[in-house]
């Protein structure tokens, strides 16, 4: 929507029916541009930059409403006008969303297969400009019981502490857990280093009985699934293997996909 040649004023001295907190009330969200919606967030701009304008340039800046709202903070307040209180809520508008997604009773979702699995996780972290690292935490009937970021930062840098991974189960009764990160490059793909961590995190659960159901890559379009790759069997049976004399050596090569399979 246009607003003539008053947009570089403040919103307050618009005509009622054209503000978008009024035009939200009256018509709905709906009726209301990406723009004016962040704007109602941020509230105010800065000087000669309405809050309107000031949600238009952080849309061109960041590309999509997606990329801006899941933007790491430190992005956020590099934004001209953009103050801590202005980027914690747009932040938060995004993290109320994702947990409106999320079932009240977590204990009625039940995950039963890699791919509701992967399609969980993939509405979870996909788009995230951030490295993160999940752990969803089951009970014996896949029931999921918690859905805990263990990690995060920037990219190559996250590495999840195994002792708080193991901690969190106990905590929480779990009988089995599902690893997950996200690769902000948007390449669904296992690194070296992602076997490496897999393999430590089967080691790690093993002596309390907690299985490793699998260990999910969320790529911009798509999943990378240990479970599936028939890569995570692999591993297991590394686990129980005689350590060799390099950790190179542990590391088998990827095998071909197989289907999906029940968890």
């Amino acid at each position: 929507m246009q607003h003539g040649n008053h947009t570089s004023k403040g919103i307050v001295s618009w005509p009622e029916d054209e503000r978008p907190r009024e035009r939200l009330l009256s018509r709905g969200a709906q009726a209301l541009t990406d723009a004016e919606l962040v704007a109602i967030l941020i509230r105010v701009g800065f000087k000669g930059t309405s809050a309107v304008e000031l949600g238009r340039q952080l849309l061109q800046q960041f590309g999509s409403l997606r990329v801006m709202v899941e933007a790491p903070v430190i992005a956020l307040l590099d934004v001209k006008g953009l103050k801590g209180a202005k980027a914690a809520q747009l932040l938060a508008a995004m993290e109320i969303a994702r947990r409106v997604a999320i079932p009240t009773k977590r204990s009625q979702l039940v995950i039963k297969s890699t791919v509701a699995a992967a399609e969980y996780l993939r509405d979870r972290m996909r788009g995230i400009s951030e490295e993160h690292f999940r752990v969803l935490y089951l009970n014996r009937r896949n029931a999921l019981l918690d859905d805990a970021l263990i990690a995060q930062g920037s990219v190559d840098a996250v590495r999840p502490p195994l002792r708080t991974i193991v901690a969190r189960a106990l905590q929480v009764n779990a009988s089995a857990l599902i690893a997950a990160h996200n690769h902000p490059s948007g390449a669904a793909n296992a690194s070296e280093s992602d076997r490496l961590l897999t393999q430590d995190l089967i080691a790690a659960c093993r002596p309390i009985g907690l299985k490793l159901l699998d260990h999910v890559v969320v790529g911009e379009e798509a999943t990378f699934s240990f479970a599936d790759s028939g890569l995570l069997d692999e591993l297991e049976l590394l686990c129980m293997a005689p350590a060799t004399s390099t950790r190179q050596q542990r590391i088998a090569t990827l095998p071909e996909l197989m289907p999906e399979r029940p968890l």
